[in-house]
């Protein structure tokens, strides 16, 4: 089976990607608006850059009208966000900060999400999270245009705070405590429980 993507719409474009990159680690990124409001959306499609400068990126697509999304919108506005890894006791609230709310009206609060003071940037982290990085922007690439195009928004890390309960022996941090998850295709979701080691050549 071949699938063209030239003439395929974005939504059956998004099912194919999202259904064959996996899995995909979720960035819970929190913001803050110029009013001082705070937002908190999850992202799956993410990924570290490089460690030198260190950075990662995670791309925050249009809503169905075409418009940003208020976390994008809130970056363009105060250039500062925190990514939030996801352990599986919190997939739960996280899915629920998916959901659309008005802009203003903060996850945090509407899902009883605790907030945490970040040391480097403005927006609160979540306070339960394992790992957390306080970003300022480096850059936003902007990839087509109208409905479900793309932002992607690179982040300079300034800083991370890490529970010193989800590290290992050696310092670092422990797969089996931190306990991720990551997406799949439609609603499925997998951890990172099985694994197993291949030596580099």
């Amino acid at each position: 089976m071949t699938i063209d993507f030239a003439n395929l719409p974005p939504r059956s474009a998004y099912a194919w990607m999202s259904s064959l990159i996996m899995p995909r680690p979720v960035a819970w990124v929190s913001t803050l608006s110029p009013e001082g409001a705070t937002n908190l959306a999850p992202f799956s499609f993410f990924s570290g850059v490089t460690a030198n400068p260190p950075t990662l990126m995670f791309v925050p697509v249009n809503d169905r009208e075409g418009r940003p999304k208020h976390t994008l919108r809130n970056i363009e506005l105060v250039p500062e966000f925190v990514v939030n890894v996801v352990p599986q006791h919190l997939a739960a609230v996280m899915n629920a900060c998916s959901a659309p709310l008005p802009y203003g009206e903060s996850e945090f609060g509407a899902f009883g999400v605790g907030a945490a003071p970040s040391l480097r940037v403005r927006p609160p982290r979540v306070q339960d999270a394992p790992a957390a990085f306080e970003c300022c922007l480096h850059q936003i690439v902007r990839v087509g245009e109208g409905p479900m195009a793309g932002n992607i928004v690179i982040g300079r890390i300034l800083a991370v705070h890490v529970l010193d309960s989800v590290l290992g022996e050696e310092g670092l941090p422990d797969p089996a405590k931190l306990d991720l998850i990551g997406r799949l295709g439609g609603d499925g979701y997998t951890t990172t429980r099985d694994r197993f080691d291949l030596e580099r050549p």
